[in-house]
């Protein structure tokens, strides 16, 4: 029958467990024996004499490892075999520092009601090096506390396991940093405490975080994980600032890293997948990679996008050499309707020899069966090549093909197609014939020109636009505030709006931001956007923020509304006409606040485009050397052309271009709205 203690018994054991865990003052005894204690005087209370209770500690007792068991008053019966390995490391090189306790049974065996684990660990110790007791005697004849009768030793059992606590988070991490400083490498701090190797690295990654994280988390402001994420910066004033922002607060580790490296490019970045971490390195690029989530950090994304330009020339000019004509996608697909007008060409099948025949058979036959081996699995391949066919030469000349990278980080080829302008001459060599040849007849080239423009580009050239007439709204309040009084009252009808005054944010920022400069009063991100969840953004005390917000002025307060209702207008606000109106009467240019580059449009146009244009704003001789040869390039060199038209005066003196000639190129936009 199980033993019960009242309250003021366990009190009464509880004193005595304190006294008995002195280990300092214990002398080991042989089996049996017992350690007396002598009196000690009494201390004095003035002239009275106190009387002080004695407790006599109970003895400890060396037992061989055979005669010892895990009992079952210990509430730890099981072990994790991982962690029992540990331990014993850390036994075989320090030796055995706590005692065991237990209770002597009927048998002469002694059961183990306190230190389960550390008994287990030391016969795994033993078992995989008998020669430990050598250097460490007490894991041969263990030291046992013995306790005095069964109430004592169940007392011990729930005492030491349930006070026993591993160490607080900050307080390992430390722990770990100062052994490391000592000298001490990963593999001895683990044995020592008894944790993986890939445990300790991740602690010391926390322990070279400013004093100021770790004492926020001893102090219970953040939490481990948002510690963990702190490890990514690289900036500790950055840091700093972050870690004011958040403590208190539950925020994902997610949001404190984005704060931490705000223009950090992920290591799944197709750009990064394509161009390759080490080829990135070896340009000079610098990461950083995530212990505790096993994700890496860019921080040079001009470099990537550089050698993704580069490497991504360099496989569309090695694919050109077989087809007529390349066009790499800037984007991780080729856009709805952009083949639209295009002809799909097929391989020629090829036909097999009587004997390729009849080994294709043999074969095949041997594949189905499950039993065809390497050398005939590849011969097979070869044979069914032969049947696919390949595409041929008079193919190749009239057909090209389009190239982007796929998500995934690999470069994909679409399947090759015929221009409508290259059309006539695939017919005329039987590559288009039947359906193919004669699906277009209706609608030729001519009659219905393809739009130069993608939808994607003329949504950001339609951004574009809006970022201008919103610039040149910033430096006309009278206007706005006639256009919001305008727009909130019934002049302007039951149904119009002329602002979006809700809380959206009409997009003014194209997917290719390159070349747009313009105030950063309007850089705000769309509501909805992940930068709206940043920890500047976010007002916990609006009536301080309004008393601070009145308190800087009229003046202050009129150019934030300015500010905030030119950011608001919308694209095509009220009508085309009236939108046009606007951006009149504001003096608003597309041109102010925007030029072309090839990163941001030239690349995304056709070629026959780019020639087009070149030629209207050079008005060179369209048979002139100088106008073939810039012809005869590849679109992407084509592109580089074109953005130095616009921008390098010494690439406009080499092409004549005057001060009529400048001044076009200057108030060129294109006709895409």
């Amino acid at each position: 029958m199980e033993a019960r203690l009242s309250g003021f018994a366990l009190l009464t054991l509880f004193r005595r467990i304190h006294a008995y865990s002195s280990d300092q003052t214990d002398e080991a005894q042989p089996i049996g024996g017992r350690r007396h204690q002598a009196p000690t005087p009494s201390p004095r209370k003035g002239n009275q004499i106190m009387k002080t209770e004695i407790i006599t500690a109970a003895a400890i007792q060396y037992f061989p490892l055979a005669q010892l068991y895990v009992s079952d008053m210990n509430p730890r019966q099981d072990a994790d075999p991982e962690g029992i390995d540990l331990l014993a490391d850390s036994l075989a090189m320090i030796g055995l520092i706590q005692n065991l306790s237990g209770t002597v049974d009927a048998d002469g065996r002694v059961g183990i009601v306190a230190g389960g684990r550390r008994l287990r660990a030391i016969a795994r110790a033993v078992e995989r090096d008998p020669t430990v007791t050598k250097r460490h005697p007490e894991l041969a004849s263990v030291p046992v506390r013995i306790a005095p009768d069964e109430a004592t030793a169940r007392a011990w059992a729930s005492a030491e396991n349930a006070a026993r606590e591993d160490l607080a988070p900050a307080d390992e991490i430390r722990a770990y940093g100062r052994m490391k400083e000592a000298g001490a490498d990963v593999s001895t701090i683990a044995r020592s405490f008894g944790k993986t190797e890939a445990h300790v690295y991740r602690r010391l990654a926390l322990a070279a975080l400013p004093a100021a994280v770790l004492d926020a988390l001893k102090a219970g402001q953040i939490s481990l994980g948002m510690a963990k994420a702190f490890t990514v910066s690289q900036d500790e004033a950055l840091t700093l600032q972050v870690l004011a922002e958040v403590m208190g607060r539950d925020v994902s580790e997610y949001r404190i890293k984005q704060a931490l490296q705000p223009e950090a490019i992920s290591g799944t970045d197709r750009r990064a997948l394509f161009v390759g971490l080490d080829a990135y390195t070896a340009a000079g690029g610098r990461m950083n990679r995530d212990l505790f989530s096993d994700t890496t950090a860019l921080h040079d994304g001009d470099l990537l996008a550089r050698l993704f330009n580069e490497k991504m020339d360099e496989a569309a000019a090695k694919i050109g050499e077989v087809w007529k004509w390349v066009e790499a996608m800037p984007d991780s697909y080729v856009p709805y309707g952009t083949a639209e007008k295009l002809d799909r060409i097929y391989p020629v099948p090829g036909e097999l020899t009587e004997a390729q025949s009849e080994r294709y058979d043999e074969l095949a036959e041997l594949a189905n069966g499950d039993v065809l081996d390497e050398a005939g699995q590849a011969e097979l391949a070869e044979l069914v090549a032969i049947l696919d066919g390949d595409y041929t030469d008079a193919q190749r000349a009239v057909a090209g093909v389009f190239v982007y990278v796929g998500s995934d980080g690999r470069l994909c080829v679409t399947n090759p197609l015929v221009s409508p302008y290259d059309r006539a001459e695939a017919i005329e060599t039987q590559v288009l014939t039947g359906h193919a040849a004669t699906r277009h007849i209706a609608a030729s080239v001519e009659d219905a020109p393809k739009s130069p423009y993608s939808g994607a580009l003329v949504e950001d050239m339609k951004a574009v636009r809006l970022a201008a007439i919103q610039t040149a709204l910033l430096d006309k309040p009278e206007m706005v505030f006639d256009l919001l009084a305008f727009g909130l009252s019934l002049a302007s009808g039951v149904s119009t709006h002329v602002f979006d005054v809700s809380p959206g944010r009409p997009n003014n920022c194209p997917s290719k931001p390159e070349g747009l400069e313009f105030s950063e009063r309007l850089t705000h991100a769309p509501a909805g956007h992940e930068a709206w969840s940043r920890p500047e953004l976010r007002v916990d005390d609006l009536a301080t923020a309004f008393r601070t917000f009145v308190a800087a002025g009229k003046k202050a307060r009129n150019a934030a509304l300015v500010e905030s209702v030119a950011r608001t207008l919308p694209y095509g606000a009220g009508s085309a006409d009236f939108f046009g109106l606007i951006e009149a009467d504001a003096g608003a240019g597309i041109r102010k606040v925007w030029t072309p580059t090839a990163e941001n449009f030239f690349s995304r146009v056709s070629a026959d485009y780019l020639d087009a244009l070149h030629l209207d704003l050079t008005g060179c001789d369209p048979q002139g050397n100088g106008f073939k040869a810039h012809k005869a390039q590849k679109k992407a060199e084509k592109a580089q052309c074109m953005e130095r038209l616009f921008s390098d005066a010494e690439y406009q003196k080499a092409w004549k271009i005057d001060a009529e000639k400048k001044a076009r190129i200057e108030a060129w936009t294109p006709d895409c709205f």
